[in-house]
């Protein structure tokens, strides 16, 4: 999970119980009243592959994660933006992940956009797709109402 707080980027690991996602969306949002900013939350909309690339048990737990994030935000009255992978990769214009003769090729080429992007993080796999996620929402203004 990437956040932009005080014009300064962070990420942080997702929660792994409902609990602590509703906790620290709270801390965000209470962080975010308090510089009168909005509590925008800008997440990927994508759909589950079952298949060779994933097994039908993660792509029932992204789901269900996803779906509970939805919720959470919802009731505690958070704008939600959902961006399609590829519009924000085109953003970039890194190419796709098809053209790529590997899923870790790929992954290698969004891992080193955002850390150049983000030079004072330590971004990995598991975060360079959220922190360009955010960079395409800064590059977008979807925290400007």
């Amino acid at each position: 999970m990437s956040v932009w707080t005080f014009g300064v980027a962070g990420c942080l690991p997702m929660p792994r119980t409902g609990g602590d996602i509703v906790d620290l969306v709270r801390g965000i949002m209470s962080a975010s009243a308090k510089s009168g900013a909005e509590t925008v939350c800008v997440m990927e909309a994508t759909v589950g592959y079952v298949g060779k690339a994933q097994p039908c048990s993660r792509s029932y737990t992204f789901g269900e994660n996803a779906g509970f994030l939805k919720g959470v935000l919802q009731t505690l009255g958070i704008r939600l933006v959902l961006v399609r992978p590829q519009e924000w990769q085109k953003a970039f214009g890194l190419g796709t992940a098809s053209s790529c003769a590997s899923k870790n090729i790929w992954k290698n080429k969004l891992k080193a956009e955002a850390q150049r992007r983000f030079p004072h993080l330590r971004v990995t796999h598991k975060t360079a797709d959220s922190l360009l996620i955010l960079e395409y929402a800064l590059m977008k203004g979807f925290n400007h109402g």
